[in-house]
């Protein structure tokens, strides 16, 4: 394990995160501004044609884009209402261990309010998000990860839990920020580049909290009841050898970064320490203390 200090969270984000986002912003005030023009003049069009059905057309159609923005707000409302009637919210009685983990992991970064936990019926898929309404942050995460996880690797779900933190800690899920990206994150591959940043920055998150967990990272790679049988230095291996054009032209649309390389990356910044046949997966679901974070 390295000598140096351990990072301290207002550290933990990918360096090109901000720069994207502030670009992405300017170009979202543009939209809007060009949007709001469009519904008063259609500008494209004479003058002669600005009382025409094909200017009135165009005009609502500018007016509906203006309703994403309430939009979001309902959405938003409706997934917490969908998660809350369709999953199990952890508390002190329901799964304790794991709802402690997460008040210890809001303690140590700094959350204003303690997210709200939930485990759902995944139908099968490896997920887990984190999302938020009006008054309430919330994580949610899929049985599938929980069952390989829970019992056998614990540092793996507490590596997913606090990459979700992440994005609560960050403010990706805050009305705010999804308003300042509204419609410049819905343009191909300019969208996807800023939802890898982000994903990226939230590792270090998961890494922070939980610098043996790069089991929750093997699972999303290798699937079920196969993670503990990879061998890690292969994948590694593996993860370094991926570039060059088709790598990068494959990973142009895609919302999260190759689960390999994101592995890779943790291991080569020294965030996240492999398995090995001397490092059996701990047991303990005891999350680092808020006063002393665990060094990645």
């Amino acid at each position: 394990m390295s000598g140096r200090a351990p990072s301290k969270p207002t550290t933990l984000r990918h360096p090109a995160e901000v720069p994207f986002y502030v670009a992405m912003v300017v170009l979202n005030v543009v939209i809007v501004v060009a949007i709001v023009r469009v519904a008063i003049v259609v500008p494209f069009l004479p003058d002669a044609l600005q009382s025409s059905a094909l200017a009135d057309s165009v005009r609502g159609a500018a007016v509906a884009l203006l309703l994403l923005v309430p939009g979001l707000i309902v959405v938003r409302e409706l997934q917490r209402a969908t998660v809350r009637g369709t999953t199990v919210q952890l508390s002190e009685r329901q799964f304790p261990e794991l709802f402690g983990t997460a008040a210890d992991f809001a303690r140590t970064l700094g959350l204003s309010r303690r997210p709200d936990i939930y485990l759902a019926n995944g139908n099968g898929a490896l997920n887990a998000f984190a999302a938020q309404a009006a008054g309430h942050d919330l994580v949610v995460v899929s049985n599938e990860l929980f069952t390989n996880l829970h019992a056998d690797n614990r540092d793996g779900l507490r590596f997913i839990l606090g990459h979700e933190m992440g994005h609560i800690r960050l403010h990706h899920v805050a009305l705010w920020y999804e308003l300042s990206l509204a419609y410049s994150q819905r343009i191909p591959l300019l969208g996807p580049t800023m939802s890898r940043l982000r994903e990226y920055s939230c590792d270090l998150h998961g890494a922070h909290l939980s610098p043996h967990g790069a089991t929750g990272l093997v699972l999303l790679a290798s699937g079920r009841h196969t993670e503990t049988d990879v061998d890690v230095d292969q994948l590694l291996e593996q993860g370094r050898a991926l570039h060059g054009f088709w790598v990068g032209l494959a990973q142009l649309p895609r919302s999260h970064p190759f689960t390999v390389r994101r592995l890779e990356r943790l291991c080569r910044l020294g965030r996240l320490r492999r398995p090995t046949s001397s490092e059996p997966p701990t047991l303990s679901a005891a999350a680092p203390p808020a006063t002393s974070p665990a060094t990645p």
